[in-house]
């Protein structure tokens, strides 16, 4: 079957939909010019950060059913008419200094946006790269992760040039402009369209086509013990890697004395390995597998806890912080891959908003648990020995996974070769 579209191009206008709400990443920007010059509190102004991101997981598991019955057209301008308005409202709430409408249009607009939009594509994408998978989400996923980048620099000029005011309505417009771009291009293939290379390698016998594990919709794959598998294991994987940002300066300052000045660079490269990780995570996926990917995330992190707080090496320390943050950038681009493999692509995106209820949920419990440890005992040391614990928990379920889902290949084999020899 012949596409009508380019399949790069429509991975182009994912990327242009996710690097636009990857610039939630950039907020701290908006910090202390809001504090420091519009007077408001920093409770508040950090109140608006923590509703975008709480929202955005939820805002994606309530809307997937939305998304695939109207398509990732529609969608995705949902998302830009929510995102943009909330970008550009929170220059008004700024105008007229109201700290409430800031948590409106920022917390509450940008969130909704930000959870339709980040869905909105990856299942088309899916669609489009049968051969590809992990290297398609990946590529969406990149921009998200790297949004940040591109928004930061622009938005400290802006606000030193123009105000914070206009700062947000010029980026609300930037963003909206770009989302709906992306949105006009983006489209489904046909039933079964498979990129030409890969119909003729079919054809000639050169080339299997992998089948899904099923294909079921959302509500029959939250019945699945494998919906909750992956559910546990990325919420440990967020976890530990929001803990990670969350804290990351402070805790490299503390633990192995590195500078102010060192901690604020090492933060700087962690956006690099989580946005990186993503890319490189999901297109290593398409050669090693899924599941074997999730295997090595949890291997790595158990390394990881277990020897940060023997160390005293302030390059081996900052090496596995970002080898921690690459698997955690890595599980997001892995997550709707795998979800196809699992469960098919008949609703997939209403199965990858369910289980991206675990971003909302990690960026509460990661943060506060270490937040906790370290208010109770004064020391960060203990962080890594709960996290450890963790992780090694999510390596044995994604044990368990793997060998559940090659026992259920093989039966399916098996039935596969009596009804051919039948």
């Amino acid at each position: 079957m012949k596409a009508t579209k380019n399949r790069w191009f429509i991975a182009l206008s994912a990327i242009a939909i996710h690097l636009s709400i990857g610039a939630a990443y950039a907020y701290s920007v908006y910090k202390r010019p809001l504090v420091e010059t519009i007077g408001w509190s920093e409770t508040n102004v950090t109140l608006a950060f923590t509703i975008m991101m709480g929202l955005a997981g939820m805002s994606a598991a309530l809307f997937g059913k939305f998304v695939e019955k109207n398509g990732p057209r529609k969608s995705a301008i949902v998302a830009a008419i929510l995102f943009g308005l909330g970008q550009a409202g929170s220059g008004v709430a700024v105008a007229l200094d109201s700290s409430v409408m800031f948590l409106l249009t920022y917390g509450l607009l940008s969130g909704m946006g930000l959870g339709i939009g980040y869905i909105s594509p990856v299942s088309t994408l899916v669609k489009w790269f049968p051969d590809r998978r992990g290297l398609a989400t990946g590529m969406a996923v990149l921009g998200f992760g790297t949004g940040a980048l591109a928004t930061a620099p622009l938005a400290e000029y802006l606000i030193a040039t123009v105000n914070i005011t206009n700062t947000f309505y010029i980026l609300g417009a930037i963003y909206f402009t770009l989302m709906v771009l992306g949105a006009s291009y983006i489209a489904k293939p046909v039933e079964g369209w498979m990129p030409e290379s890969m119909a003729k390698a079919v054809e000639s016998g050169k080339k299997v086509i992998k089948k899904d594990l099923r294909q079921l919709n959302a509500n029959e794959a939250v019945k699945t013990k494998h919906f909750w598998m992956l559910w546990s294991m990325m919420l440990i994987n967020v976890s530990a890697g929001l803990m990670m940002i969350s804290v990351a300066s402070p805790m490299a300052q503390d633990v192995v004395g590195l500078s102010a000045a060192a901690a604020a660079t090492l933060v700087g490269i962690m956006g690099i390995f989580n946005g990186g990780g993503r890319l490189f995570w999901a297109a290593a996926s398409d050669y090693i597998g899924r599941h074997n990917v999730f295997l090595i995330f949890f291997a790595i992190q158990i390394v990881a806890f277990a020897t940060l707080p023997l160390i005293s090496s302030i390059i081996i320390f900052q090496l596995l912080i970002l080898l921690v943050v690459s698997c955690y950038g890595g599980g997001f681009s892995n997550l709707p891959a795998f979800i196809g493999d699992l469960f098919g692509t008949k609703q997939l995106g209403a199965i990858h908003g369910y289980l991206l209820t675990t971003w909302s949920i990690g960026g509460i419990i990661g943060p506060m648990l270490v937040s906790f440890i370290k208010t109770s005992t004064g020391s960060y040391i203990p962080v890594f020995y709960v996290f450890l614990a963790l992780i090694s928990l999510a390596l044995v379920i994604s044990i368990f996974l793997r060998i559940d889902i090659l026992k259920i290949q093989k039966q399916q084999q098996q039935l596969e070769e009596q009804s051919n020899v039948a």
